[in-house]
């Protein structure tokens, strides 16, 4: 009996080889996500097979049995567990407002990612994106027209957009590309607003975010998906021609990425008149195009003492519609944000009046305004910043790639020391997933999604991702990417990094707060349905989830130990010649997957104030993101053979950054009773088995050799560069690329003859009038060789001023200290 009770028969009957059989099974049954139902069939044979006592079989199966049978197992099991779970505190607690953000937009490949077993055959049929024919137009002719209508130089020294470019993005639309054609928009395509952004960002930053500003999150888009007919024909049209200026304050000295925390308000009243009104007060800072709008925006909380709209006191936050000419407006002042001009702003306002109808959607609008902006930044956030992000590191490739072959030292091209083949390397590879990743998104948009999680991951990754980029550019170009001048066009880019990084959400937050605290929420098949469950008590939804999600831990578990195991061997995957990538990242998936569940699990709802565990998670999921992106911009393209180093290094980094983020997990994974496991064991075993490592140096020399090759190659990792209306400078620079290239051949010829003896110990492009007197070249050779001479002479020039140019005037000096005017 004392064998019985110990489960003594157990190991009397099973012999080794018979554990190894059953370990094997439940790895089985756990990798193919078998049923309970199958579970309990198949523990139940099991212990039939291993001679298990009566009673003791006839316990475990009618257990088991009891466990498939809802109405049974919800009484005995789950409503204790939810009791005891809300008890414990063990589920976040969700404000409203978090709520709100929770359920705002769509989950997209996030979800896919997160589940622990992606849908390849899902993926593989979402919508690589191509522009309609009538934007492809648009950027052929008024993108390009208004590019050569000024210089990013001009535009700095003059700190703002010459008269007659305002008035031609005005006259051709560009502040109405989201708005409907139906009010006179130019109705654009994600793509095409997308494509727009990142062209314009190749030639000047400044341009850049004037035109992104009043088609990204403000008065148009929110009009446009909330406001009233009256409010739409009245206000799109104008936005659409430019008679109207948006701008929309949200960001307050108190309120930054705490939105919630807003203390601008908007109480309800009613006039002599009988109608009702609104009474506005507001200070808000970093307002991009305030100090020219004419249509203010505003997020307010809205109050309505006398409850006059019947919604109660404290309606919450509001967005308004407010004329910038309405008394007690404060506008005219500009912020200086890194010397960078465009229009940032400060504004106030005291006592300002408007009718109830400005609020955006009229009274029913009234305590929506968190809803309404956390729905449009849903798919906003992938869209503005991302863009300009991925067109400027492409402008910089093309620059950095030129240079590195144009400026030579010790008789050489600087791109052939393995110094600078190293961040050139990086340069295009991190390019190719940017691009990779900016039109994987807006496709998904066209698609009619809103991925408020990819939005998240987008816009931080994109703009850290730029920094990048644009800091090794700089280490290639030396003493020509820190003089400033006409000729550079980088210093401008790299000064200005840093307002990307903290606008629209600062990085720090998104990547600590965002993109796992709300994905592993959002993104996670049962944890916001176990959650909500709890918030409303019911009991028969926390089943489901609960239940489910003990299926999907058990599964995941399975899946991470047999990929981890066989390197990912075991995935089912597409036929594809990158099949070993999806390998890899179904391997990354579900190790993921159950890394996710076992912090929510052991920290509940203190994972949130885990920031630096909870950001390496993020690290985890974006890199998967962008991996996936990288996989499908190359399926999506064909395999191109050409593009093949590209993406290899892209797709191979992408790993190495997930590699590294495990890493980071593991190493730092304090939670007591299981945290010597991952520290020890597990870590040890993720070092010896890794996912990636970074690009062999072999593969980096093979990129950055190709992307200093004029080409097909480099043309289309650089596509969308305004290659013919670009400053002169960068003209001088392509053009002594392109003879440095023609002269190559020349240059060899002249070298070997060094090498025979037959002329001087000098450098080649110092022997040209020897060579030809030796006619070891041609007179035509010859003359080659004196142009590209020339040529790169010219490119490699900085500009200079004099001291008086350089002085600031008087007026210049005024102008500083009131910080721009106006």
């Amino acid at each position: 009996m004392d064998s019985l009770t110990g489960f003594g028969w157990l190991l009397a009957a099973t012999p080794i080889g018979s554990w190894f059989a059953i370990a094997a099974g439940i790895l089985t049954l756990g990798f193919l996500g078998a049923p309970f139902a199958v579970w309990t069939l198949g523990i139940s044979a099991a212990l039939w097979v291993m001679g298990a006592p009566i009673p003791v079989f006839g316990a475990i199966t009618a257990i088991f049995v009891l466990l498939n049978l809802p109405p049974i197992r919800r009484t005995l099991l789950s409503i204790p567990v939810a009791k005891l779970m809300d008890k414990l505190k063990l589920m976040p607690v969700i404000s409203e407002t978090e709520r709100v953000a929770l359920e705002a937009g769509t989950t997209w490949v996030d979800a896919e990612l997160f589940s622990g077993k992606p849908d390849y055959n899902m993926i593989r049929k979402e919508p690589y994106s191509k522009l309609p024919a009538h934007e492809q137009a648009f950027i052929e002719n008024q993108v390009k027209t208004v590019c050569s209508m000024a210089s990013d130089w001009e535009i700095y020294k003059n700190k703002d957009l010459p008269p007659a470019v305002w008035d031609y993005l005005k006259k051709e639309r560009f502040f109405g590309m989201i708005v409907p054609k139906e009010f006179g928009g130019l109705g654009f395509t994600a793509a095409g607003h997308s494509e727009v952004i990142a062209h314009l960002a190749t030639h000047s930053g400044p341009l850049a975010i004037t035109v992104m500003v009043p088609n990204s999150l403000g008065p148009a888009e929110l009009l446009a998906h909330y406001g009233t007919d009256k409010q739409k024909q009245h206000y799109l049209p104008r936005l659409a021609r430019g008679e109207e200026i948006p701008c929309f304050a949200l960001t307050e000295p108190n309120a930054g990425s705490d939105a919630g925390s807003l203390q601008s308000s908007a109480t309800v009243f009613r006039g002599d008149d009988g109608n009702l009104y609104l009474r506005l007060n507001w200070e808000k800072r970093y307002i991009t195009l305030a100090a020219v709008a004419t249509l203010v925006g505003l997020a307010v909380r809205l109050y309505d003492p006398e409850n006059l709209l019947g919604k109660g006191k404290d309606l919450g936050i509001t967005c308004v519609l407010v004329p910038a000419n309405t008394k007690g407006v404060v506008l005219g002042q500009r912020h200086n944000p890194m010397g960078v001009p465009f229009y940032n702003c400060p504004t106030t306002g005291k006592d300002v009046v408007v009718s109830i109808d400005q609020i955006i959607g009229g009274a029913d609008g009234a305590g929506r305004g968190w809803q309404m902006l956390m729905e449009c930044l849903a798919a906003g956030r992938a869209l503005s910043l991302p863009s300009q992000a991925a067109g400027g590191a492409k402008a910089v490739t093309r620059l950095a790639s030129a240079y590195a072959v144009v400026r030579r030292q010790f008789g050489i091209s600087i791109g052939q020391f393995e110094g600078i083949e190293e961040p050139l390397a990086r340069i295009a590879g991190i390019t190719y997933a940017m691009e990779a990743a900016r039109v994987f998104a807006v496709g998904a948009i066209d698609a009619g999604k809103k991925p408020a999680v990819v939005s998240a991951i987008a816009k931080y990754n994109q703009t850290e991702l730029a920094r990048k980029v644009v800091n090794d550019a700089m280490d290639v170009l030396g003493g020509a990417g820190i003089s400033r001048g006409p000729r550079n066009q980088i210093a401008n880019a790299y000064i200005s990094l840093p307002i990307s990084i903290t606008v629209e959400g600062a990085n720090i937050l998104t990547r600590t707060m965002i993109i796992f605290g709300q994905g592993a929420i959002r993104c996670h098949p049962y944890a916001y349905k176990e959650v909500k469950a709890l918030m409303e008590k019911d009991y028969a939804s926390f089943d489901r989830a609960f239940w489910g999600h003990i299926g999907h831990v058990v599964r995941n578990a399975c899946r991470s130990i047999v990929l981890s195991w066989s390197r990912g061997r075991l995935a089912a995957v597409p036929s594809s010649p990158v099949a070993r990538y999806y390998r890899k990242l179904s391997w990354a998936s579900a190790s993921f997957a159950i890394m996710a569940d076992i912090a929510m699990g052991s920290l509940g709802g203190s994972l949130k104030l885990k920031e630096k565990l909870t950001g390496r998670y993020a690290d985890v999921l974006s890199w998967m993101y962008l991996a996936t992106a990288i996989l499908r911009r190359y399926e999506a393209e064909g395999y191109k053979a050409e593009h093949k180093v590209a993406f290899e290094w892209a797709i191979q980094y992408a790993f190495a950054q997930i590699q590294q983020a495990f890493d980071g997990i593991f190493s730092n994974f304090e939670v007591p009773g299981i945290g010597w496991l991952f520290r020890g064991p597990i870590a040890f075993w993720s070092h010896l088995n890794r996912i990636g490592s970074m690009p062999s140096d072999k593969l980096g020399h093979a990129l950055a050799k190709a992307i200093q090759q004029p080409g097909a190659f480099r043309d289309d990792m650089t596509h969308g560069i305004i290659s013919d209306q670009l400053p002169a400078s960068n003209n001088l620079i392509e053009h002594a690329f392109t003879l440095s290239h023609l002269a190559t051949d020349i240059l060899a010829k002249i070298s070997n003859a060094v090498k025979a003896g037959k002329l001087p110990k000098r450098r080649a492009n110092l022997l040209v009038k020897e060579a030809l007197a030796a006619q070891i070249i041609t007179d035509k050779e010859a003359a080659m060789l004196e142009s590209a001479n020339t040529a790169r002479e010219e490119a490699v020039k900085v500009d200079s001023f004099t001291l008086d140019e350089f002085r600031p005037t008087l007026m210049d000096s005024e102008t500083n200290r009131r910080g721009f005017g106006t």
